[in-house]
């Protein structure tokens, strides 16, 4: 480790210094440096060159887990504590979350619809259960709202809208996406928390008007929209916390980019078995259609 810091640092400081300050002799050092490389070492070397890799695909969103089962699922050969051992000599880390700021509306509002998912996450068909939830964004320009629905059977966001008008129309817009786009049958589960966003007079019509049923958190209860929730620490730990967006219209560009090319299409979830959203509904698409109860 002191030999591999002093190659590291041979640019800036003499080498003299470096054996000096790190108590080493410099012929030990040279002897070293001048060795052929092992087969363990070039496979570390070789292995760290995916792991950067990765972890700029990632937005450096995985820790060490996920990129060992993200890397084992591309065919690479890796030990977990391999994985571990080499992001922490390198000072490989996945980005912190921080805190962030909760909107609350006071309003007076209608009686709520009884919390019919019970925190059962887990749904085996797509377009079964969906949930949804809204967020603030800070900009230069303002506040900048986001409303987001997922498919809780593959985490995918299935409606989106943002700007900075009133909650239940944007809200609605959100919901009108996910229709078009899914064409739910009668008995969708519509989850959300008990905002005037959705226990809005439009808002519950349009929910009504597809057959879905209502179902909506306890109060001040977030642990019962928790996949939501999880969605907007991950859209804030990956990208709007390191970040200053200058305008909403930045914001929207780059939010945009992260919902449709990112998170759906290329981001893991461990939930999903280390594939994203998309590809999940994929594979258990062409699962159910080479069914045998399905042939013939």
């Amino acid at each position: 480790m002191k030999y591999a810091f002093i190659r590291r640092h041979a640019e800036r400081f003499s080498i003299a210094r470096l054996c000096g300050t790190l108590g080493v002799s410099r012929s030990g050092y040279y002897e070293w440096r001048d060795r052929p490389e092992s087969r363990h070492a070039s496979e570390d070397r070789q292995l760290l060159q995916s792991i950067r890799a990765l972890h700029a695909q990632s937005r450096e969103a995985y820790g060490a887990y996920k990129v060992w089962q993200v890397s084992r699922a591309r065919g690479v050969a890796c030990g977990r504590h391999r994985v571990d051992r080499l992001r922490r000599q390198n000072g490989i880390e996945a980005l912190r979350k921080r805190c962030f700021r909760v909107m609350v509306e006071h309003h007076k509002l209608a009686p709520p619809a009884p919390n019919l998912l019970a925190r059962q996450f887990s749904v085996s068909e797509a377009d079964r259960v969906w949930a949804g939830d809204m967020t603030l964004i800070p900009t230069g320009t303002g506040w900048l709202r986001l409303a987001v629905l997922l498919d809780l059977f593959s985490r995918r966001v299935v409606g989106w809208a943002m700007g900075n008008e009133r909650s239940q129309a944007l809200s609605l817009s959100c919901l009108r996406m996910a229709i078009d786009r899914r064409q739910p049958m009668p008995g969708l589960v519509h989850h959300s928390d008990r905002g005037s966003a959705y226990v809005g007079t439009l808002y519950q019509a349009q929910i009504s008007a597809i057959g879905a049923l209502a179902s909506m958190s306890r109060k001040g209860n977030c642990y019962d929209n928790a996949v939501v929730e999880s969605f907007f620490s991950n859209l804030k730990n990956e990208l709007i916390h390191h970040r200053r967006f200058i305008s909403r219209e930045q914001a929207r560009a780059e939010i945009f980019e992260y919902i449709e090319v990112f998170y759906n299409r290329q981001r893991v979830h461990s939930t999903l078995r280390f594939v994203s959203p998309m590809e999940y509904e994929s594979r258990s698409l062409v699962a159910l259609q080479n069914c045998p109860e399905n042939l013939g």
